[in-house]
């Protein structure tokens, strides 16, 4: 004889509070990512997902949201269709909202400048869908690591400069019939910093990217200012926002800039 099991997450909450998101994160999952030119990239993901709850229900079904990601999974659809896996998400738990989130490390073959040897290099990226009813939208975020050469410490010292690794980060949305791949994103950020940062450098690599620097100062203003007017010239990104940090190698303190453009 079956026993019915009483659900409490259905039971009414009399407390008249509206929860904006609630959910599960931290969830690790395989994902395939489409590459540019390459075979696909199968990447250990953490996925944070989280719906809307209404004040009358006590809580949400956090199991149906493992459901939905192993069953998006096993379809091997996780990282091309997200609007697909937060409509099911909306369907399951009825709710009028969602968001779904993957962070992952994905690896691009880098070339060093002079000796042309050939390393993978990993770069944080992100995926994210939100949906609100029927209007979905899709963020595209990755940080990116370069080198910045300090403008004043060149003009005002006798010999040399210093300089600092810096993280660009950058997060846009767009249509979803646009592809916008992760390594045209990389490489536009790259081309804003005094220089790029590599996996492997030998000697005459080394000696190519220090006087590249130095030939090429830039504060983290004049950093995030080039990046906004590359996105800018960019057909189809309606929304972005970017971060650069320098972690300055004189000071007990990071340079910083922010800019966010654009209707989201």
């Amino acid at each position: 004889m079956e026993t019915s099991l009483k659900d409490i997450q259905n039971l009414e909450d009399t407390r008249g509070v509206d929860i904006q998101k609630v959910g599960v994160k931290d969830v690790e999952i395989p994902l395939i990512i489409q590459r540019k030119n390459a075979q696909d990239q199968t990447v250990r993901a953490k996925a944070r997902m989280s719906v809307s709850l209404p004040r009358h229900y006590k809580g949400t079904h956090m199991s149906r949201f493992i459901e939905v990601l192993n069953e998006w999974g096993q379809k091997n659809l996780l990282g091309q269709d997200i609007q697909g896996c937060l409509q099911d998400i909306l369907h399951r738990l009825d709710a009028k909202s969602a968001e779904v989130r993957f962070n992952f490390k994905y690896f691009i073959d880098k070339k060093a400048p002079i000796s042309a040897q050939v390393c993978p290099m990993g770069y944080d990226c992100s995926f994210e869908g939100v949906m609100d009813g029927t209007d979905y939208k899709f963020v595209l975020g990755v940080k990116v690591p370069l080198t910045t050469l300090c403008p004043c410490s060149k003009e005002i010292s006798d010999f040399g400069a210093h300089n600092q690794r810096a993280v660009v980060h950058v997060r846009l949305s767009y249509p979803e019939s646009d592809i916008f791949w992760i390594e045209d994103l990389v490489e536009l950020i790259e081309s804003c910093g005094s220089s790029p940062v590599y996996p492997l450098l030998k000697r005459e690599d080394e000696k190519f990217v220090t006087e590249l620097a130095y030939q090429n100062p830039k504060f983290v203003e004049d950093v995030i200012r080039d990046v906004i007017l590359k996105l800018r010239k960019k057909s189809g990104v309606n929304w972005f926002e970017v971060e650069c940090e320098a972690f300055e190698s004189i000071h007990n303190h990071s340079a910083w800039a922010f800019q966010e453009e654009g209707t989201f």
